[in-house]
């Protein structure tokens, strides 16, 4: 089974979480505050970075890779990929 690692933001350069699921759905949840106590208190709905990966294991330990990341390093990531930090939800949900 896949899974895939995400990080969520409230705005450009704002606070991160990143998260990793199976389901994509969980984004959702995220996007409409049933997601993490801590993404909820700090409104992080929009979806700014994705990986998709073929074992739920591979996404795991890359979130913990990511989550021991320095804030910069995970915002130079985010740029790399997006840019203009645009949320990448409709693109992925279309």
């Amino acid at each position: 089974m896949g899974g895939y690692t995400y990080i969520m933001t409230n705005k450009a350069f704002g606070v991160l979480y990143v998260g990793v699921t199976a389901d994509i759905a969980r984004i959702q949840a995220h996007r409409e505050g049933r997601g993490s106590a801590f993404a909820r208190k700090w409104g992080c709905t929009r979806l700014v970075y994705i990986e998709p990966h073929e074992r739920i294991e591979d996404a795991i330990v890359r979130e913990k890779r990511l989550k021991d990341w320095d804030r910069v390093w995970k915002c130079r990531l985010i740029v790399e990929a997006n840019p203009n930090w645009d949320d990448l939800w409709e693109t992925i949900n279309n």
